[in-house]
């Protein structure tokens, strides 16, 4: 394959998804000069993932890494992008990426964006974090979550729960942070565990103010922890089909 990689991002309603999933393909891009990246959206936005890679076709690509912009191995990992790359144009070869999560370069990001809120990493023995996503009836992403959940606590966080911003097997964000304030936990931080902003990251914000949280992160969004990693993701990529082609 040659050195093209297209992001494909579920895509939402809310334009500010869209404008964060652009910032991050620049820094991808400021990140490794000549790599030709391109973005696609699953949903809502434009293009869509055939026309995404339709338009790399055109400008001569022969082969492409699609990396989906997914924190889980979820329903839009094992389902709609698949699907989506099935009428990718001929002959265009397309190797799908693993999904971003689970990853320490993705709590690295979650701290970053504690921090730049506020919260002093000394503080860290004393606070407790809500892990707020943005929710799923898959049970083994949701597995992930809390297995996330639990090596993170164990860098040195008073606590680390699970919650999700829709109905789910974790609590809501609210529940979460009162739950933990019920335990005797003094100082809540809540660190949204998605990409862009959106629907649901804004019900998560909402659920935190609500329930009286401390400290509040920003999205992942364009985090340089999160352009390392959509990276790795590619060389990974591209160093199995070399394997397999062997």
């Amino acid at each position: 394959m040659d050195g093209h990689l297209l992001l494909v991002a579920h895509g939402s309603r809310d334009p500010r998804h869209a404008a964060t999933v652009r910032e991050l393909t620049r820094r991808i891009r400021s990140t490794r000069p000549g790599l030709r990246v391109g973005t696609a959206f699953l949903d809502f936005d434009s293009p869509s993932v055939r026309g995404g890679l339709a338009r790399m076709a055109d400008r001569g690509a022969r082969g492409v890494v699609v990396q989906p912009l997914l924190l889980s191995r979820a329903f839009h990992a094992k389902h709609d992008l698949p699907g989506a790359l099935r009428a990718a144009p001929a002959p265009l070869l397309v190797r799908q990426a693993r999904v971003l999560g689970p990853h320490p370069l993705l709590t690295a990001a979650l701290e970053r964006r504690l921090a730049e809120a506020g919260l002093d990493p000394h503080e860290r023995a004393t606070t407790g974090v809500v892990l707020a996503a943005a929710g799923t009836t898959d049970p083994d992403a949701a597995a992930v979550l809390a297995g996330i959940a639990r090596t993170w606590q164990g860098s040195g966080w008073r606590a680390v729960r699970p919650a999700f911003a829709s109905p789910g097997p974790f609590p809501r964000t609210e529940d979460a942070v009162r739950a933990l304030r019920a335990e005797g936990v003094r100082r809540v931080a809540v660190a949204p565990y998605v990409l862009a902003p959106g629907r649901l990251p804004d019900r998560i914000a909402a659920g935190a103010a609500a329930a009286g949280a401390d400290v509040l992160g920003g999205v992942l969004g364009a985090a340089p922890e999160l352009a390392r990693l959509v990276l790795l993701r590619h060389d990974e990529a591209m160093a199995e089909a070399r394997v397999l082609a062997v």
